[in-house]
C-alpha cells in the first residue's frame, strides 16, 4: 500500500495567462492532518478542487486514495469527503434530512443510513437538533451539520476548504478537536487555513505565497528554520521573500 494518501508532482493549474498553482509537490501521510496556509488567493482552493478531480490539471500530476486525478475523478469523490468554504448544504431542509440527502448520495439505505445518521449526529453533537430546519440555525451549528455530511459515508480522506471561517474561537477549537480525533482513527485530512493559530493543530503544513509552496515542515520545524516565535512571522517572512522585498 502506498504509504501517501495523497501526492502530486509539479501540479499546474492556469485560467487564460494567470496561473493559480505553480507546480507544486505534495506529499500527505495516511492519517495525517496536513495544512495549506496562505493568504486569500494564494492557489489553496484551486489545488484542493484538483485533488477532489472537480478541475483538471494544466500540467503535472496526482493521486488521491490510489486513483489519478486527471482520468479517475469519479472514483476519488467516492472515497473521499468534502467540506466546501460556503456553505453547500440545503437550508430548507432540517438537519436530518440533510444527513439523509448525502447519505443516499452515497449509496446508504434503509437501516444502515438510519444507523449511520444517528452515529454522526452524536459525533458532531447535533443529536437533539435533527428535527430543526437548518436555515434557521446559527453557522456554528450549520458548520458542525456540513462536517457530519462530509463523514457520511465513512471516507477515507477528508478536504476542508477554510471550514472555520465566521466561526467564533470556541467552535473553532471544538471543531480542531473533532478532526484530531478523525486523524487518531485514521481519517487522512488536508485542510486550508488563513488561520495562524489553528493550523498549529497540523502535523505538517505548507506555507502558499502566489500559487507556490514557499515551504512545509511542521509548525514547530517552521519556526525553528526561520528563528520565529509564530507561524505568522514565518508566513510574512515568506511572503516577503517571495514578492522580493526580503533579504
Amino acid at each position: 500500500m502506498n504509504a501517501f494518501a495523497i501526492s502530486a508532482h509539479g501540479l499546474t493549474r492556469r485560467f487564460d495567462s494567470f496561473t493559480a498553482v505553480d507546480a507544486i509537490d505534495v506529499s500527505v501521510k495516511r492519517g495525517e492532518i496536513f495544512g495549506f496556509l496562505g493568504a486569500n488567493g494564494a492557489g489553496k482552493t484551486t489545488a484542493i478542487r484538483m485533488f477532489c478531480g472537480l478541475l483538471s490539471p494544466t500540467s503535472g500530476s496526482g493521486q488521491v486514495a490510489g486513483c489519478d486525478i486527471i482520468r479517475e475523478g469519479a472514483k476519488i469523490r467516492k472515497r473521499i469527503g468534502y467540506m466546501a468554504q460556503k456553505f453547500a448544504l440545503y437550508p430548507d431542509l432540517t438537519l436530518a434530512q440533510n444527513l439523509e440527502l448525502y447519505g443516499r448520495l452515497y449509496g446508504l439505505t434503509g437501516k444502515t443510513l438510519k444507523n449511520r445518521i444517528g452515529e454522526i449526529a452524536a459525533e458532531v453533537e447535533i443529536t437533539d437538533l435533527l428535527k430543526r430546519v437548518t436555515g434557521e440555525l446559527p453557522w456554528g451549528w450549520q458548520q458542525r451539520l456540513s462536517l457530519g455530511c462530509a463523514l457520511i459515508h465513512r471516507p477515507e480522506i477528508l478536504f476542508l476548504d477554510e471550514p472555520t471561517g465566521s466561526v467564533d474561537p470556541l467552535s473553532r477549537r471544538l471543531f480542531w478537536d473533532r478532526l484530531g480525533s478523525l486523524a487518531d482513527r485514521g481519517t487522512t485530512i488536508l485542510v486550508t487555513s488563513h488561520y495562524m493559530d489553528e493550523v498549529e493543530y497540523c502535523h505538517r503544513l505548507s506555507i502558499m505565497v502566489a500559487g507556490r509552496i514557499a515551504d512545509f515542515g511542521s509548525p514547530a520545524e517552521l519556526k525553528r528554520r526561520y528563528s520565529e516565535k509564530t507561524l505568522q512571522g514565518v508566513f510574512l517572512k515568506l511572503a516577503e521573500t517571495k514578492n522580493g522585498t526580503g533579504a
